[in-house]
């Protein structure tokens, strides 16, 4: 019998005539959407693709908690982009179907997307166990989505790891800032290895991340995102200006690190949205070439 897709996001409705998949782009990664407005114009529709894809594979653990169904759910993903790189039709799906002809097209690269798929299996895990295992997540996952966004945008092959690894800083202060809403689901993905310094388990952040041992845990993590990010920069001289946007989510990162190394932090307090400071910032690297 074969696998049931994944239930499709609901498309959101655009006032502004917005494409479908630019609408859900904003709707569920509002940061993603704002950096993919500075690509140009005609490689836009890809980044959007590309967010909505994303969205789909954090789904999968998010809307179970049976790992085994999150499994079953990032296979099917796998299997989509396997049958559109063997030509075969287009799974009915409102992400799946562009998806299979921006492959077939050359417009995104299985092998990226694939990987993308791969590290999320990190998130069916009962815990991180350690530093290692959490960077190679990240690096798999925001990383990944900034490789293929990179390359998506001509960015040349010496500068993707440079993107790689500015995107997994903003992987990080993603998880940083969504310690509160993995508590919520009963989980942490902060690594055992590093909680255990404090006296921790990932077990007792998932039930209370109140303990003053997660705020210091955190911003050992905010620490090492900011060299993370310097290292990613640093390798970054060569890229375009047309694929400066795959870069742009690290003026976020850097903005949302430093904030968890400032003295007050709250690791378990629901983030502050994004404000005016953080549109500035990603408008102003746009304009920085990143």
């Amino acid at each position: 019998m074969a696998e049931p897709a994944p239930p499709p996001i609901p498309a959101a409705a655009s006032p502004d005539g917005l494409s479908p998949l630019a609408a859900l782009a904003r709707q569920h990664d509002p940061d993603r959407f704002l950096c993919a407005l500075f690509a140009p114009a005609a490689r836009r529709e890809e980044l959007f693709l590309l967010t909505a894809f994303n969205h789909e594979l954090a789904r999968a653990r998010l809307a179970t908690s049976n790992p085994m169904t999150a499994l079953i759910r990032l296979q099917w993903w796998r299997d989509a982009v396997a049958e559109a790189v063997e030509g075969r039709p287009a799974r009915r799906h409102e992400v799946a179907a562009p998806l299979a002809g921006a492959i077939r097209a050359g417009r995104l690269d299985a092998a990226d997307l694939n990987g993308m798929i791969d590290a999320r299996e990190a998130e069916t895990e009962e815990e991180m166990p350690s530093r290692g295992a959490l960077f190679a997540y990240l690096r798999g996952t925001a990383g990944g989505f900034a490789v293929a966004a990179g390359r998506a945008l001509g960015a040349p092959a010496e500068s993707l790891p440079g993107l790689q690894a500015v995107g997994a800083a903003y992987g990080l202060a993603g998880v940083l800032r969504g310690i509160p809403a993995q508590a919520r689901h009963g989980r942490s993905l902060l690594p055992a290895d590093l909680l255990a310094e404090h006296g921790l388990t990932p077990a007792d952040v998932a039930r209370d991340p109140r303990q003053a041992g997660v705020a210091a845990a955190g911003r050992v993590l905010a620490g090492e995102g900011l060299g993370l990010l310097r290292e990613g920069r640093s390798r970054l001289s060569a890229l375009p200006r047309a694929a400066v946007a795959a870069a742009l989510p690290g003026r976020l990162a850097a903005r949302d690190l430093r904030r968890m190394l400032a003295p007050g932090w709250d690791p378990a307090q629901p983030p502050p949205p994004r404000g005016l400071g953080d549109r500035l910032a990603v408008i102003w690297g746009g304009l920085r070439r990143g």
